[in-house]
């Protein structure tokens, strides 16, 4: 029988770090990126083409499933993967994040979060044995712990103390996860590191953590208005401070460059909003930095969107068909925009695979940020 979670590291150069998730629904090759499928969906595309970009594993939101269509319900139809015709691995977030970010009139306690539906006003109750619930129903693949975000920029002591309670929702989300047994044998659970921008408070979040056990560790905390300097100052020594022989997964990051220099640090996991929602509103990633569709300037163009991209979309398509696409607002702009960004992130990551193999991790980074960045 295949494992039901382990984590190889084929090759490590400086602490870039490349590898292979193995799970029951297949492997995951790190670095690895996560398209996010908000709703159950990744926006404008279908499953099987998200697949066919090179994404090994999807990202569904808690949050959202949790309220619409509800856990119960999709539980009813088969679970996650059936109802939404993927059939491989799915890692789901704990909804802390979006249940912080997008709900009014929410209350935080020990227990967990009272809050508000951003759909109907509904009120709801979200704690770390919900969470874990309302992720079993959907049968995630990778679980992540109940966790709280603060922002950076609160006083010490208010991140301590929401790190603190973040670390005792950790473990018991651990309780959680475990009392799902079926579900708990074949899946795997992630803990939250949080501490913001603090290298002492992340070492004790870290500690924490680790002495609870989890399959996975993620850096949460961070791309949540700090800055790319802010945040690379903080990933060259959070990762380090998870232990080495686990994923190392970075929340809600990011720009291209933003991977690539989380990579450089020893992250192996990402997931972003960015390649979909940007390529809905006509910008598109290049190996020579993103173009913005929508300007004048391509409407008689008849190149690719990137002559190094071997996607449909830039196999097929040219700039002024996707300007004259997006300018109209058809559907079938949104779908070749995301199309591409999805599979320029996947090209950005086995790239970044291949080169750290080869041990030119770093000549690989100079070169991409020279040519990205120009």
């Amino acid at each position: 029988m295949a494992d039901r979670f382990s984590f190889t590291i084929d090759a490590t150069d400086g602490a870039a770090r490349t590898g292979r998730i193995a799970m029951l629904r297949g492997d995951i090759r790190t670095p690895a990126f996560m398209p996010v499928g908000t709703a159950a969906t990744v926006k404008a595309m279908k499953p099987e083409t998200v697949r066919k970009t090179g994404a090994d594993i999807i990202l569904g939101n808690t949050y959202h499933l949790m309220l619409r269509p509800g856990g119960e319900r999709v539980a009813r139809l088969g679970g996650l993967h059936r109802f939404m015709n993927w059939d491989r691995p799915i890692l789901t977030d704990s909804g802390g994040y979006q249940v912080m970010s997008l709900s009014d009139l929410r209350k935080l306690t020990e227990k967990g979060v009272e809050f508000r539906s951003h759909i109907d006003g509904s009120k709801h109750m979200l704690t770390p044995e919900r969470s874990m619930e309302i992720q079993r129903l959907l049968g995630s693949d990778i679980v992540m712990a109940f966790d709280e975000c603060p922002r950076a920029d609160l006083p010490r002591d208010e991140i301590a103390a929401s790190m603190e309670m973040s670390m005792r929702w950790a473990k018991r989300s651990r309780e959680g996860f475990d009392a799902g047994e079926a579900h708990a044998a074949r899946s795997a659970l992630f803990g939250i590191q949080q501490g913001a921008l603090d290298e002492e408070l992340r070492k004790v979040s870290a500690d924490k953590l680790t002495d609870i056990g989890f399959d996975g560790y993620a850096i949460g905390g961070l791309a949540v208005g700090e800055g790319q300097e802010a945040m690379f100052a903080t990933l060259d020594f959070a990762p380090g401070q998870l232990p080495q022989d686990r994923p190392r997964y970075l929340m809600g990051v990011g720009k291209p460059d933003d991977l690539v220099g989380a990579v450089e640090r020893g992250v192996d996991m990402f997931d972003c909003v960015l390649p979909s929602r940007s390529g809905r509103n006509g910008q598109a990633f290049t190996w020579n930095g993103p173009i913005n569709l929508r300007n004048a300037r391509f409407a008689e163009d008849q190149e690719p969107i990137d002559s190094r991209c071997a996607c449909d979309t830039c196999s097929t398509y040219s700039r002024a068909y996707l300007h004259h696409l997006v300018k109209s607002q058809e559907m079938l702009g949104a779908m070749l925009m995301t199309e591409h960004n999805i599979a320029f992130y996947q090209q950005l990551m086995q790239a970044m695979r291949d080169a750290i193999a080869d041990g030119r991790f770093a000549a690989f980074a100079s070169d991409f940020r020279r040519d990205y960045l120009r």
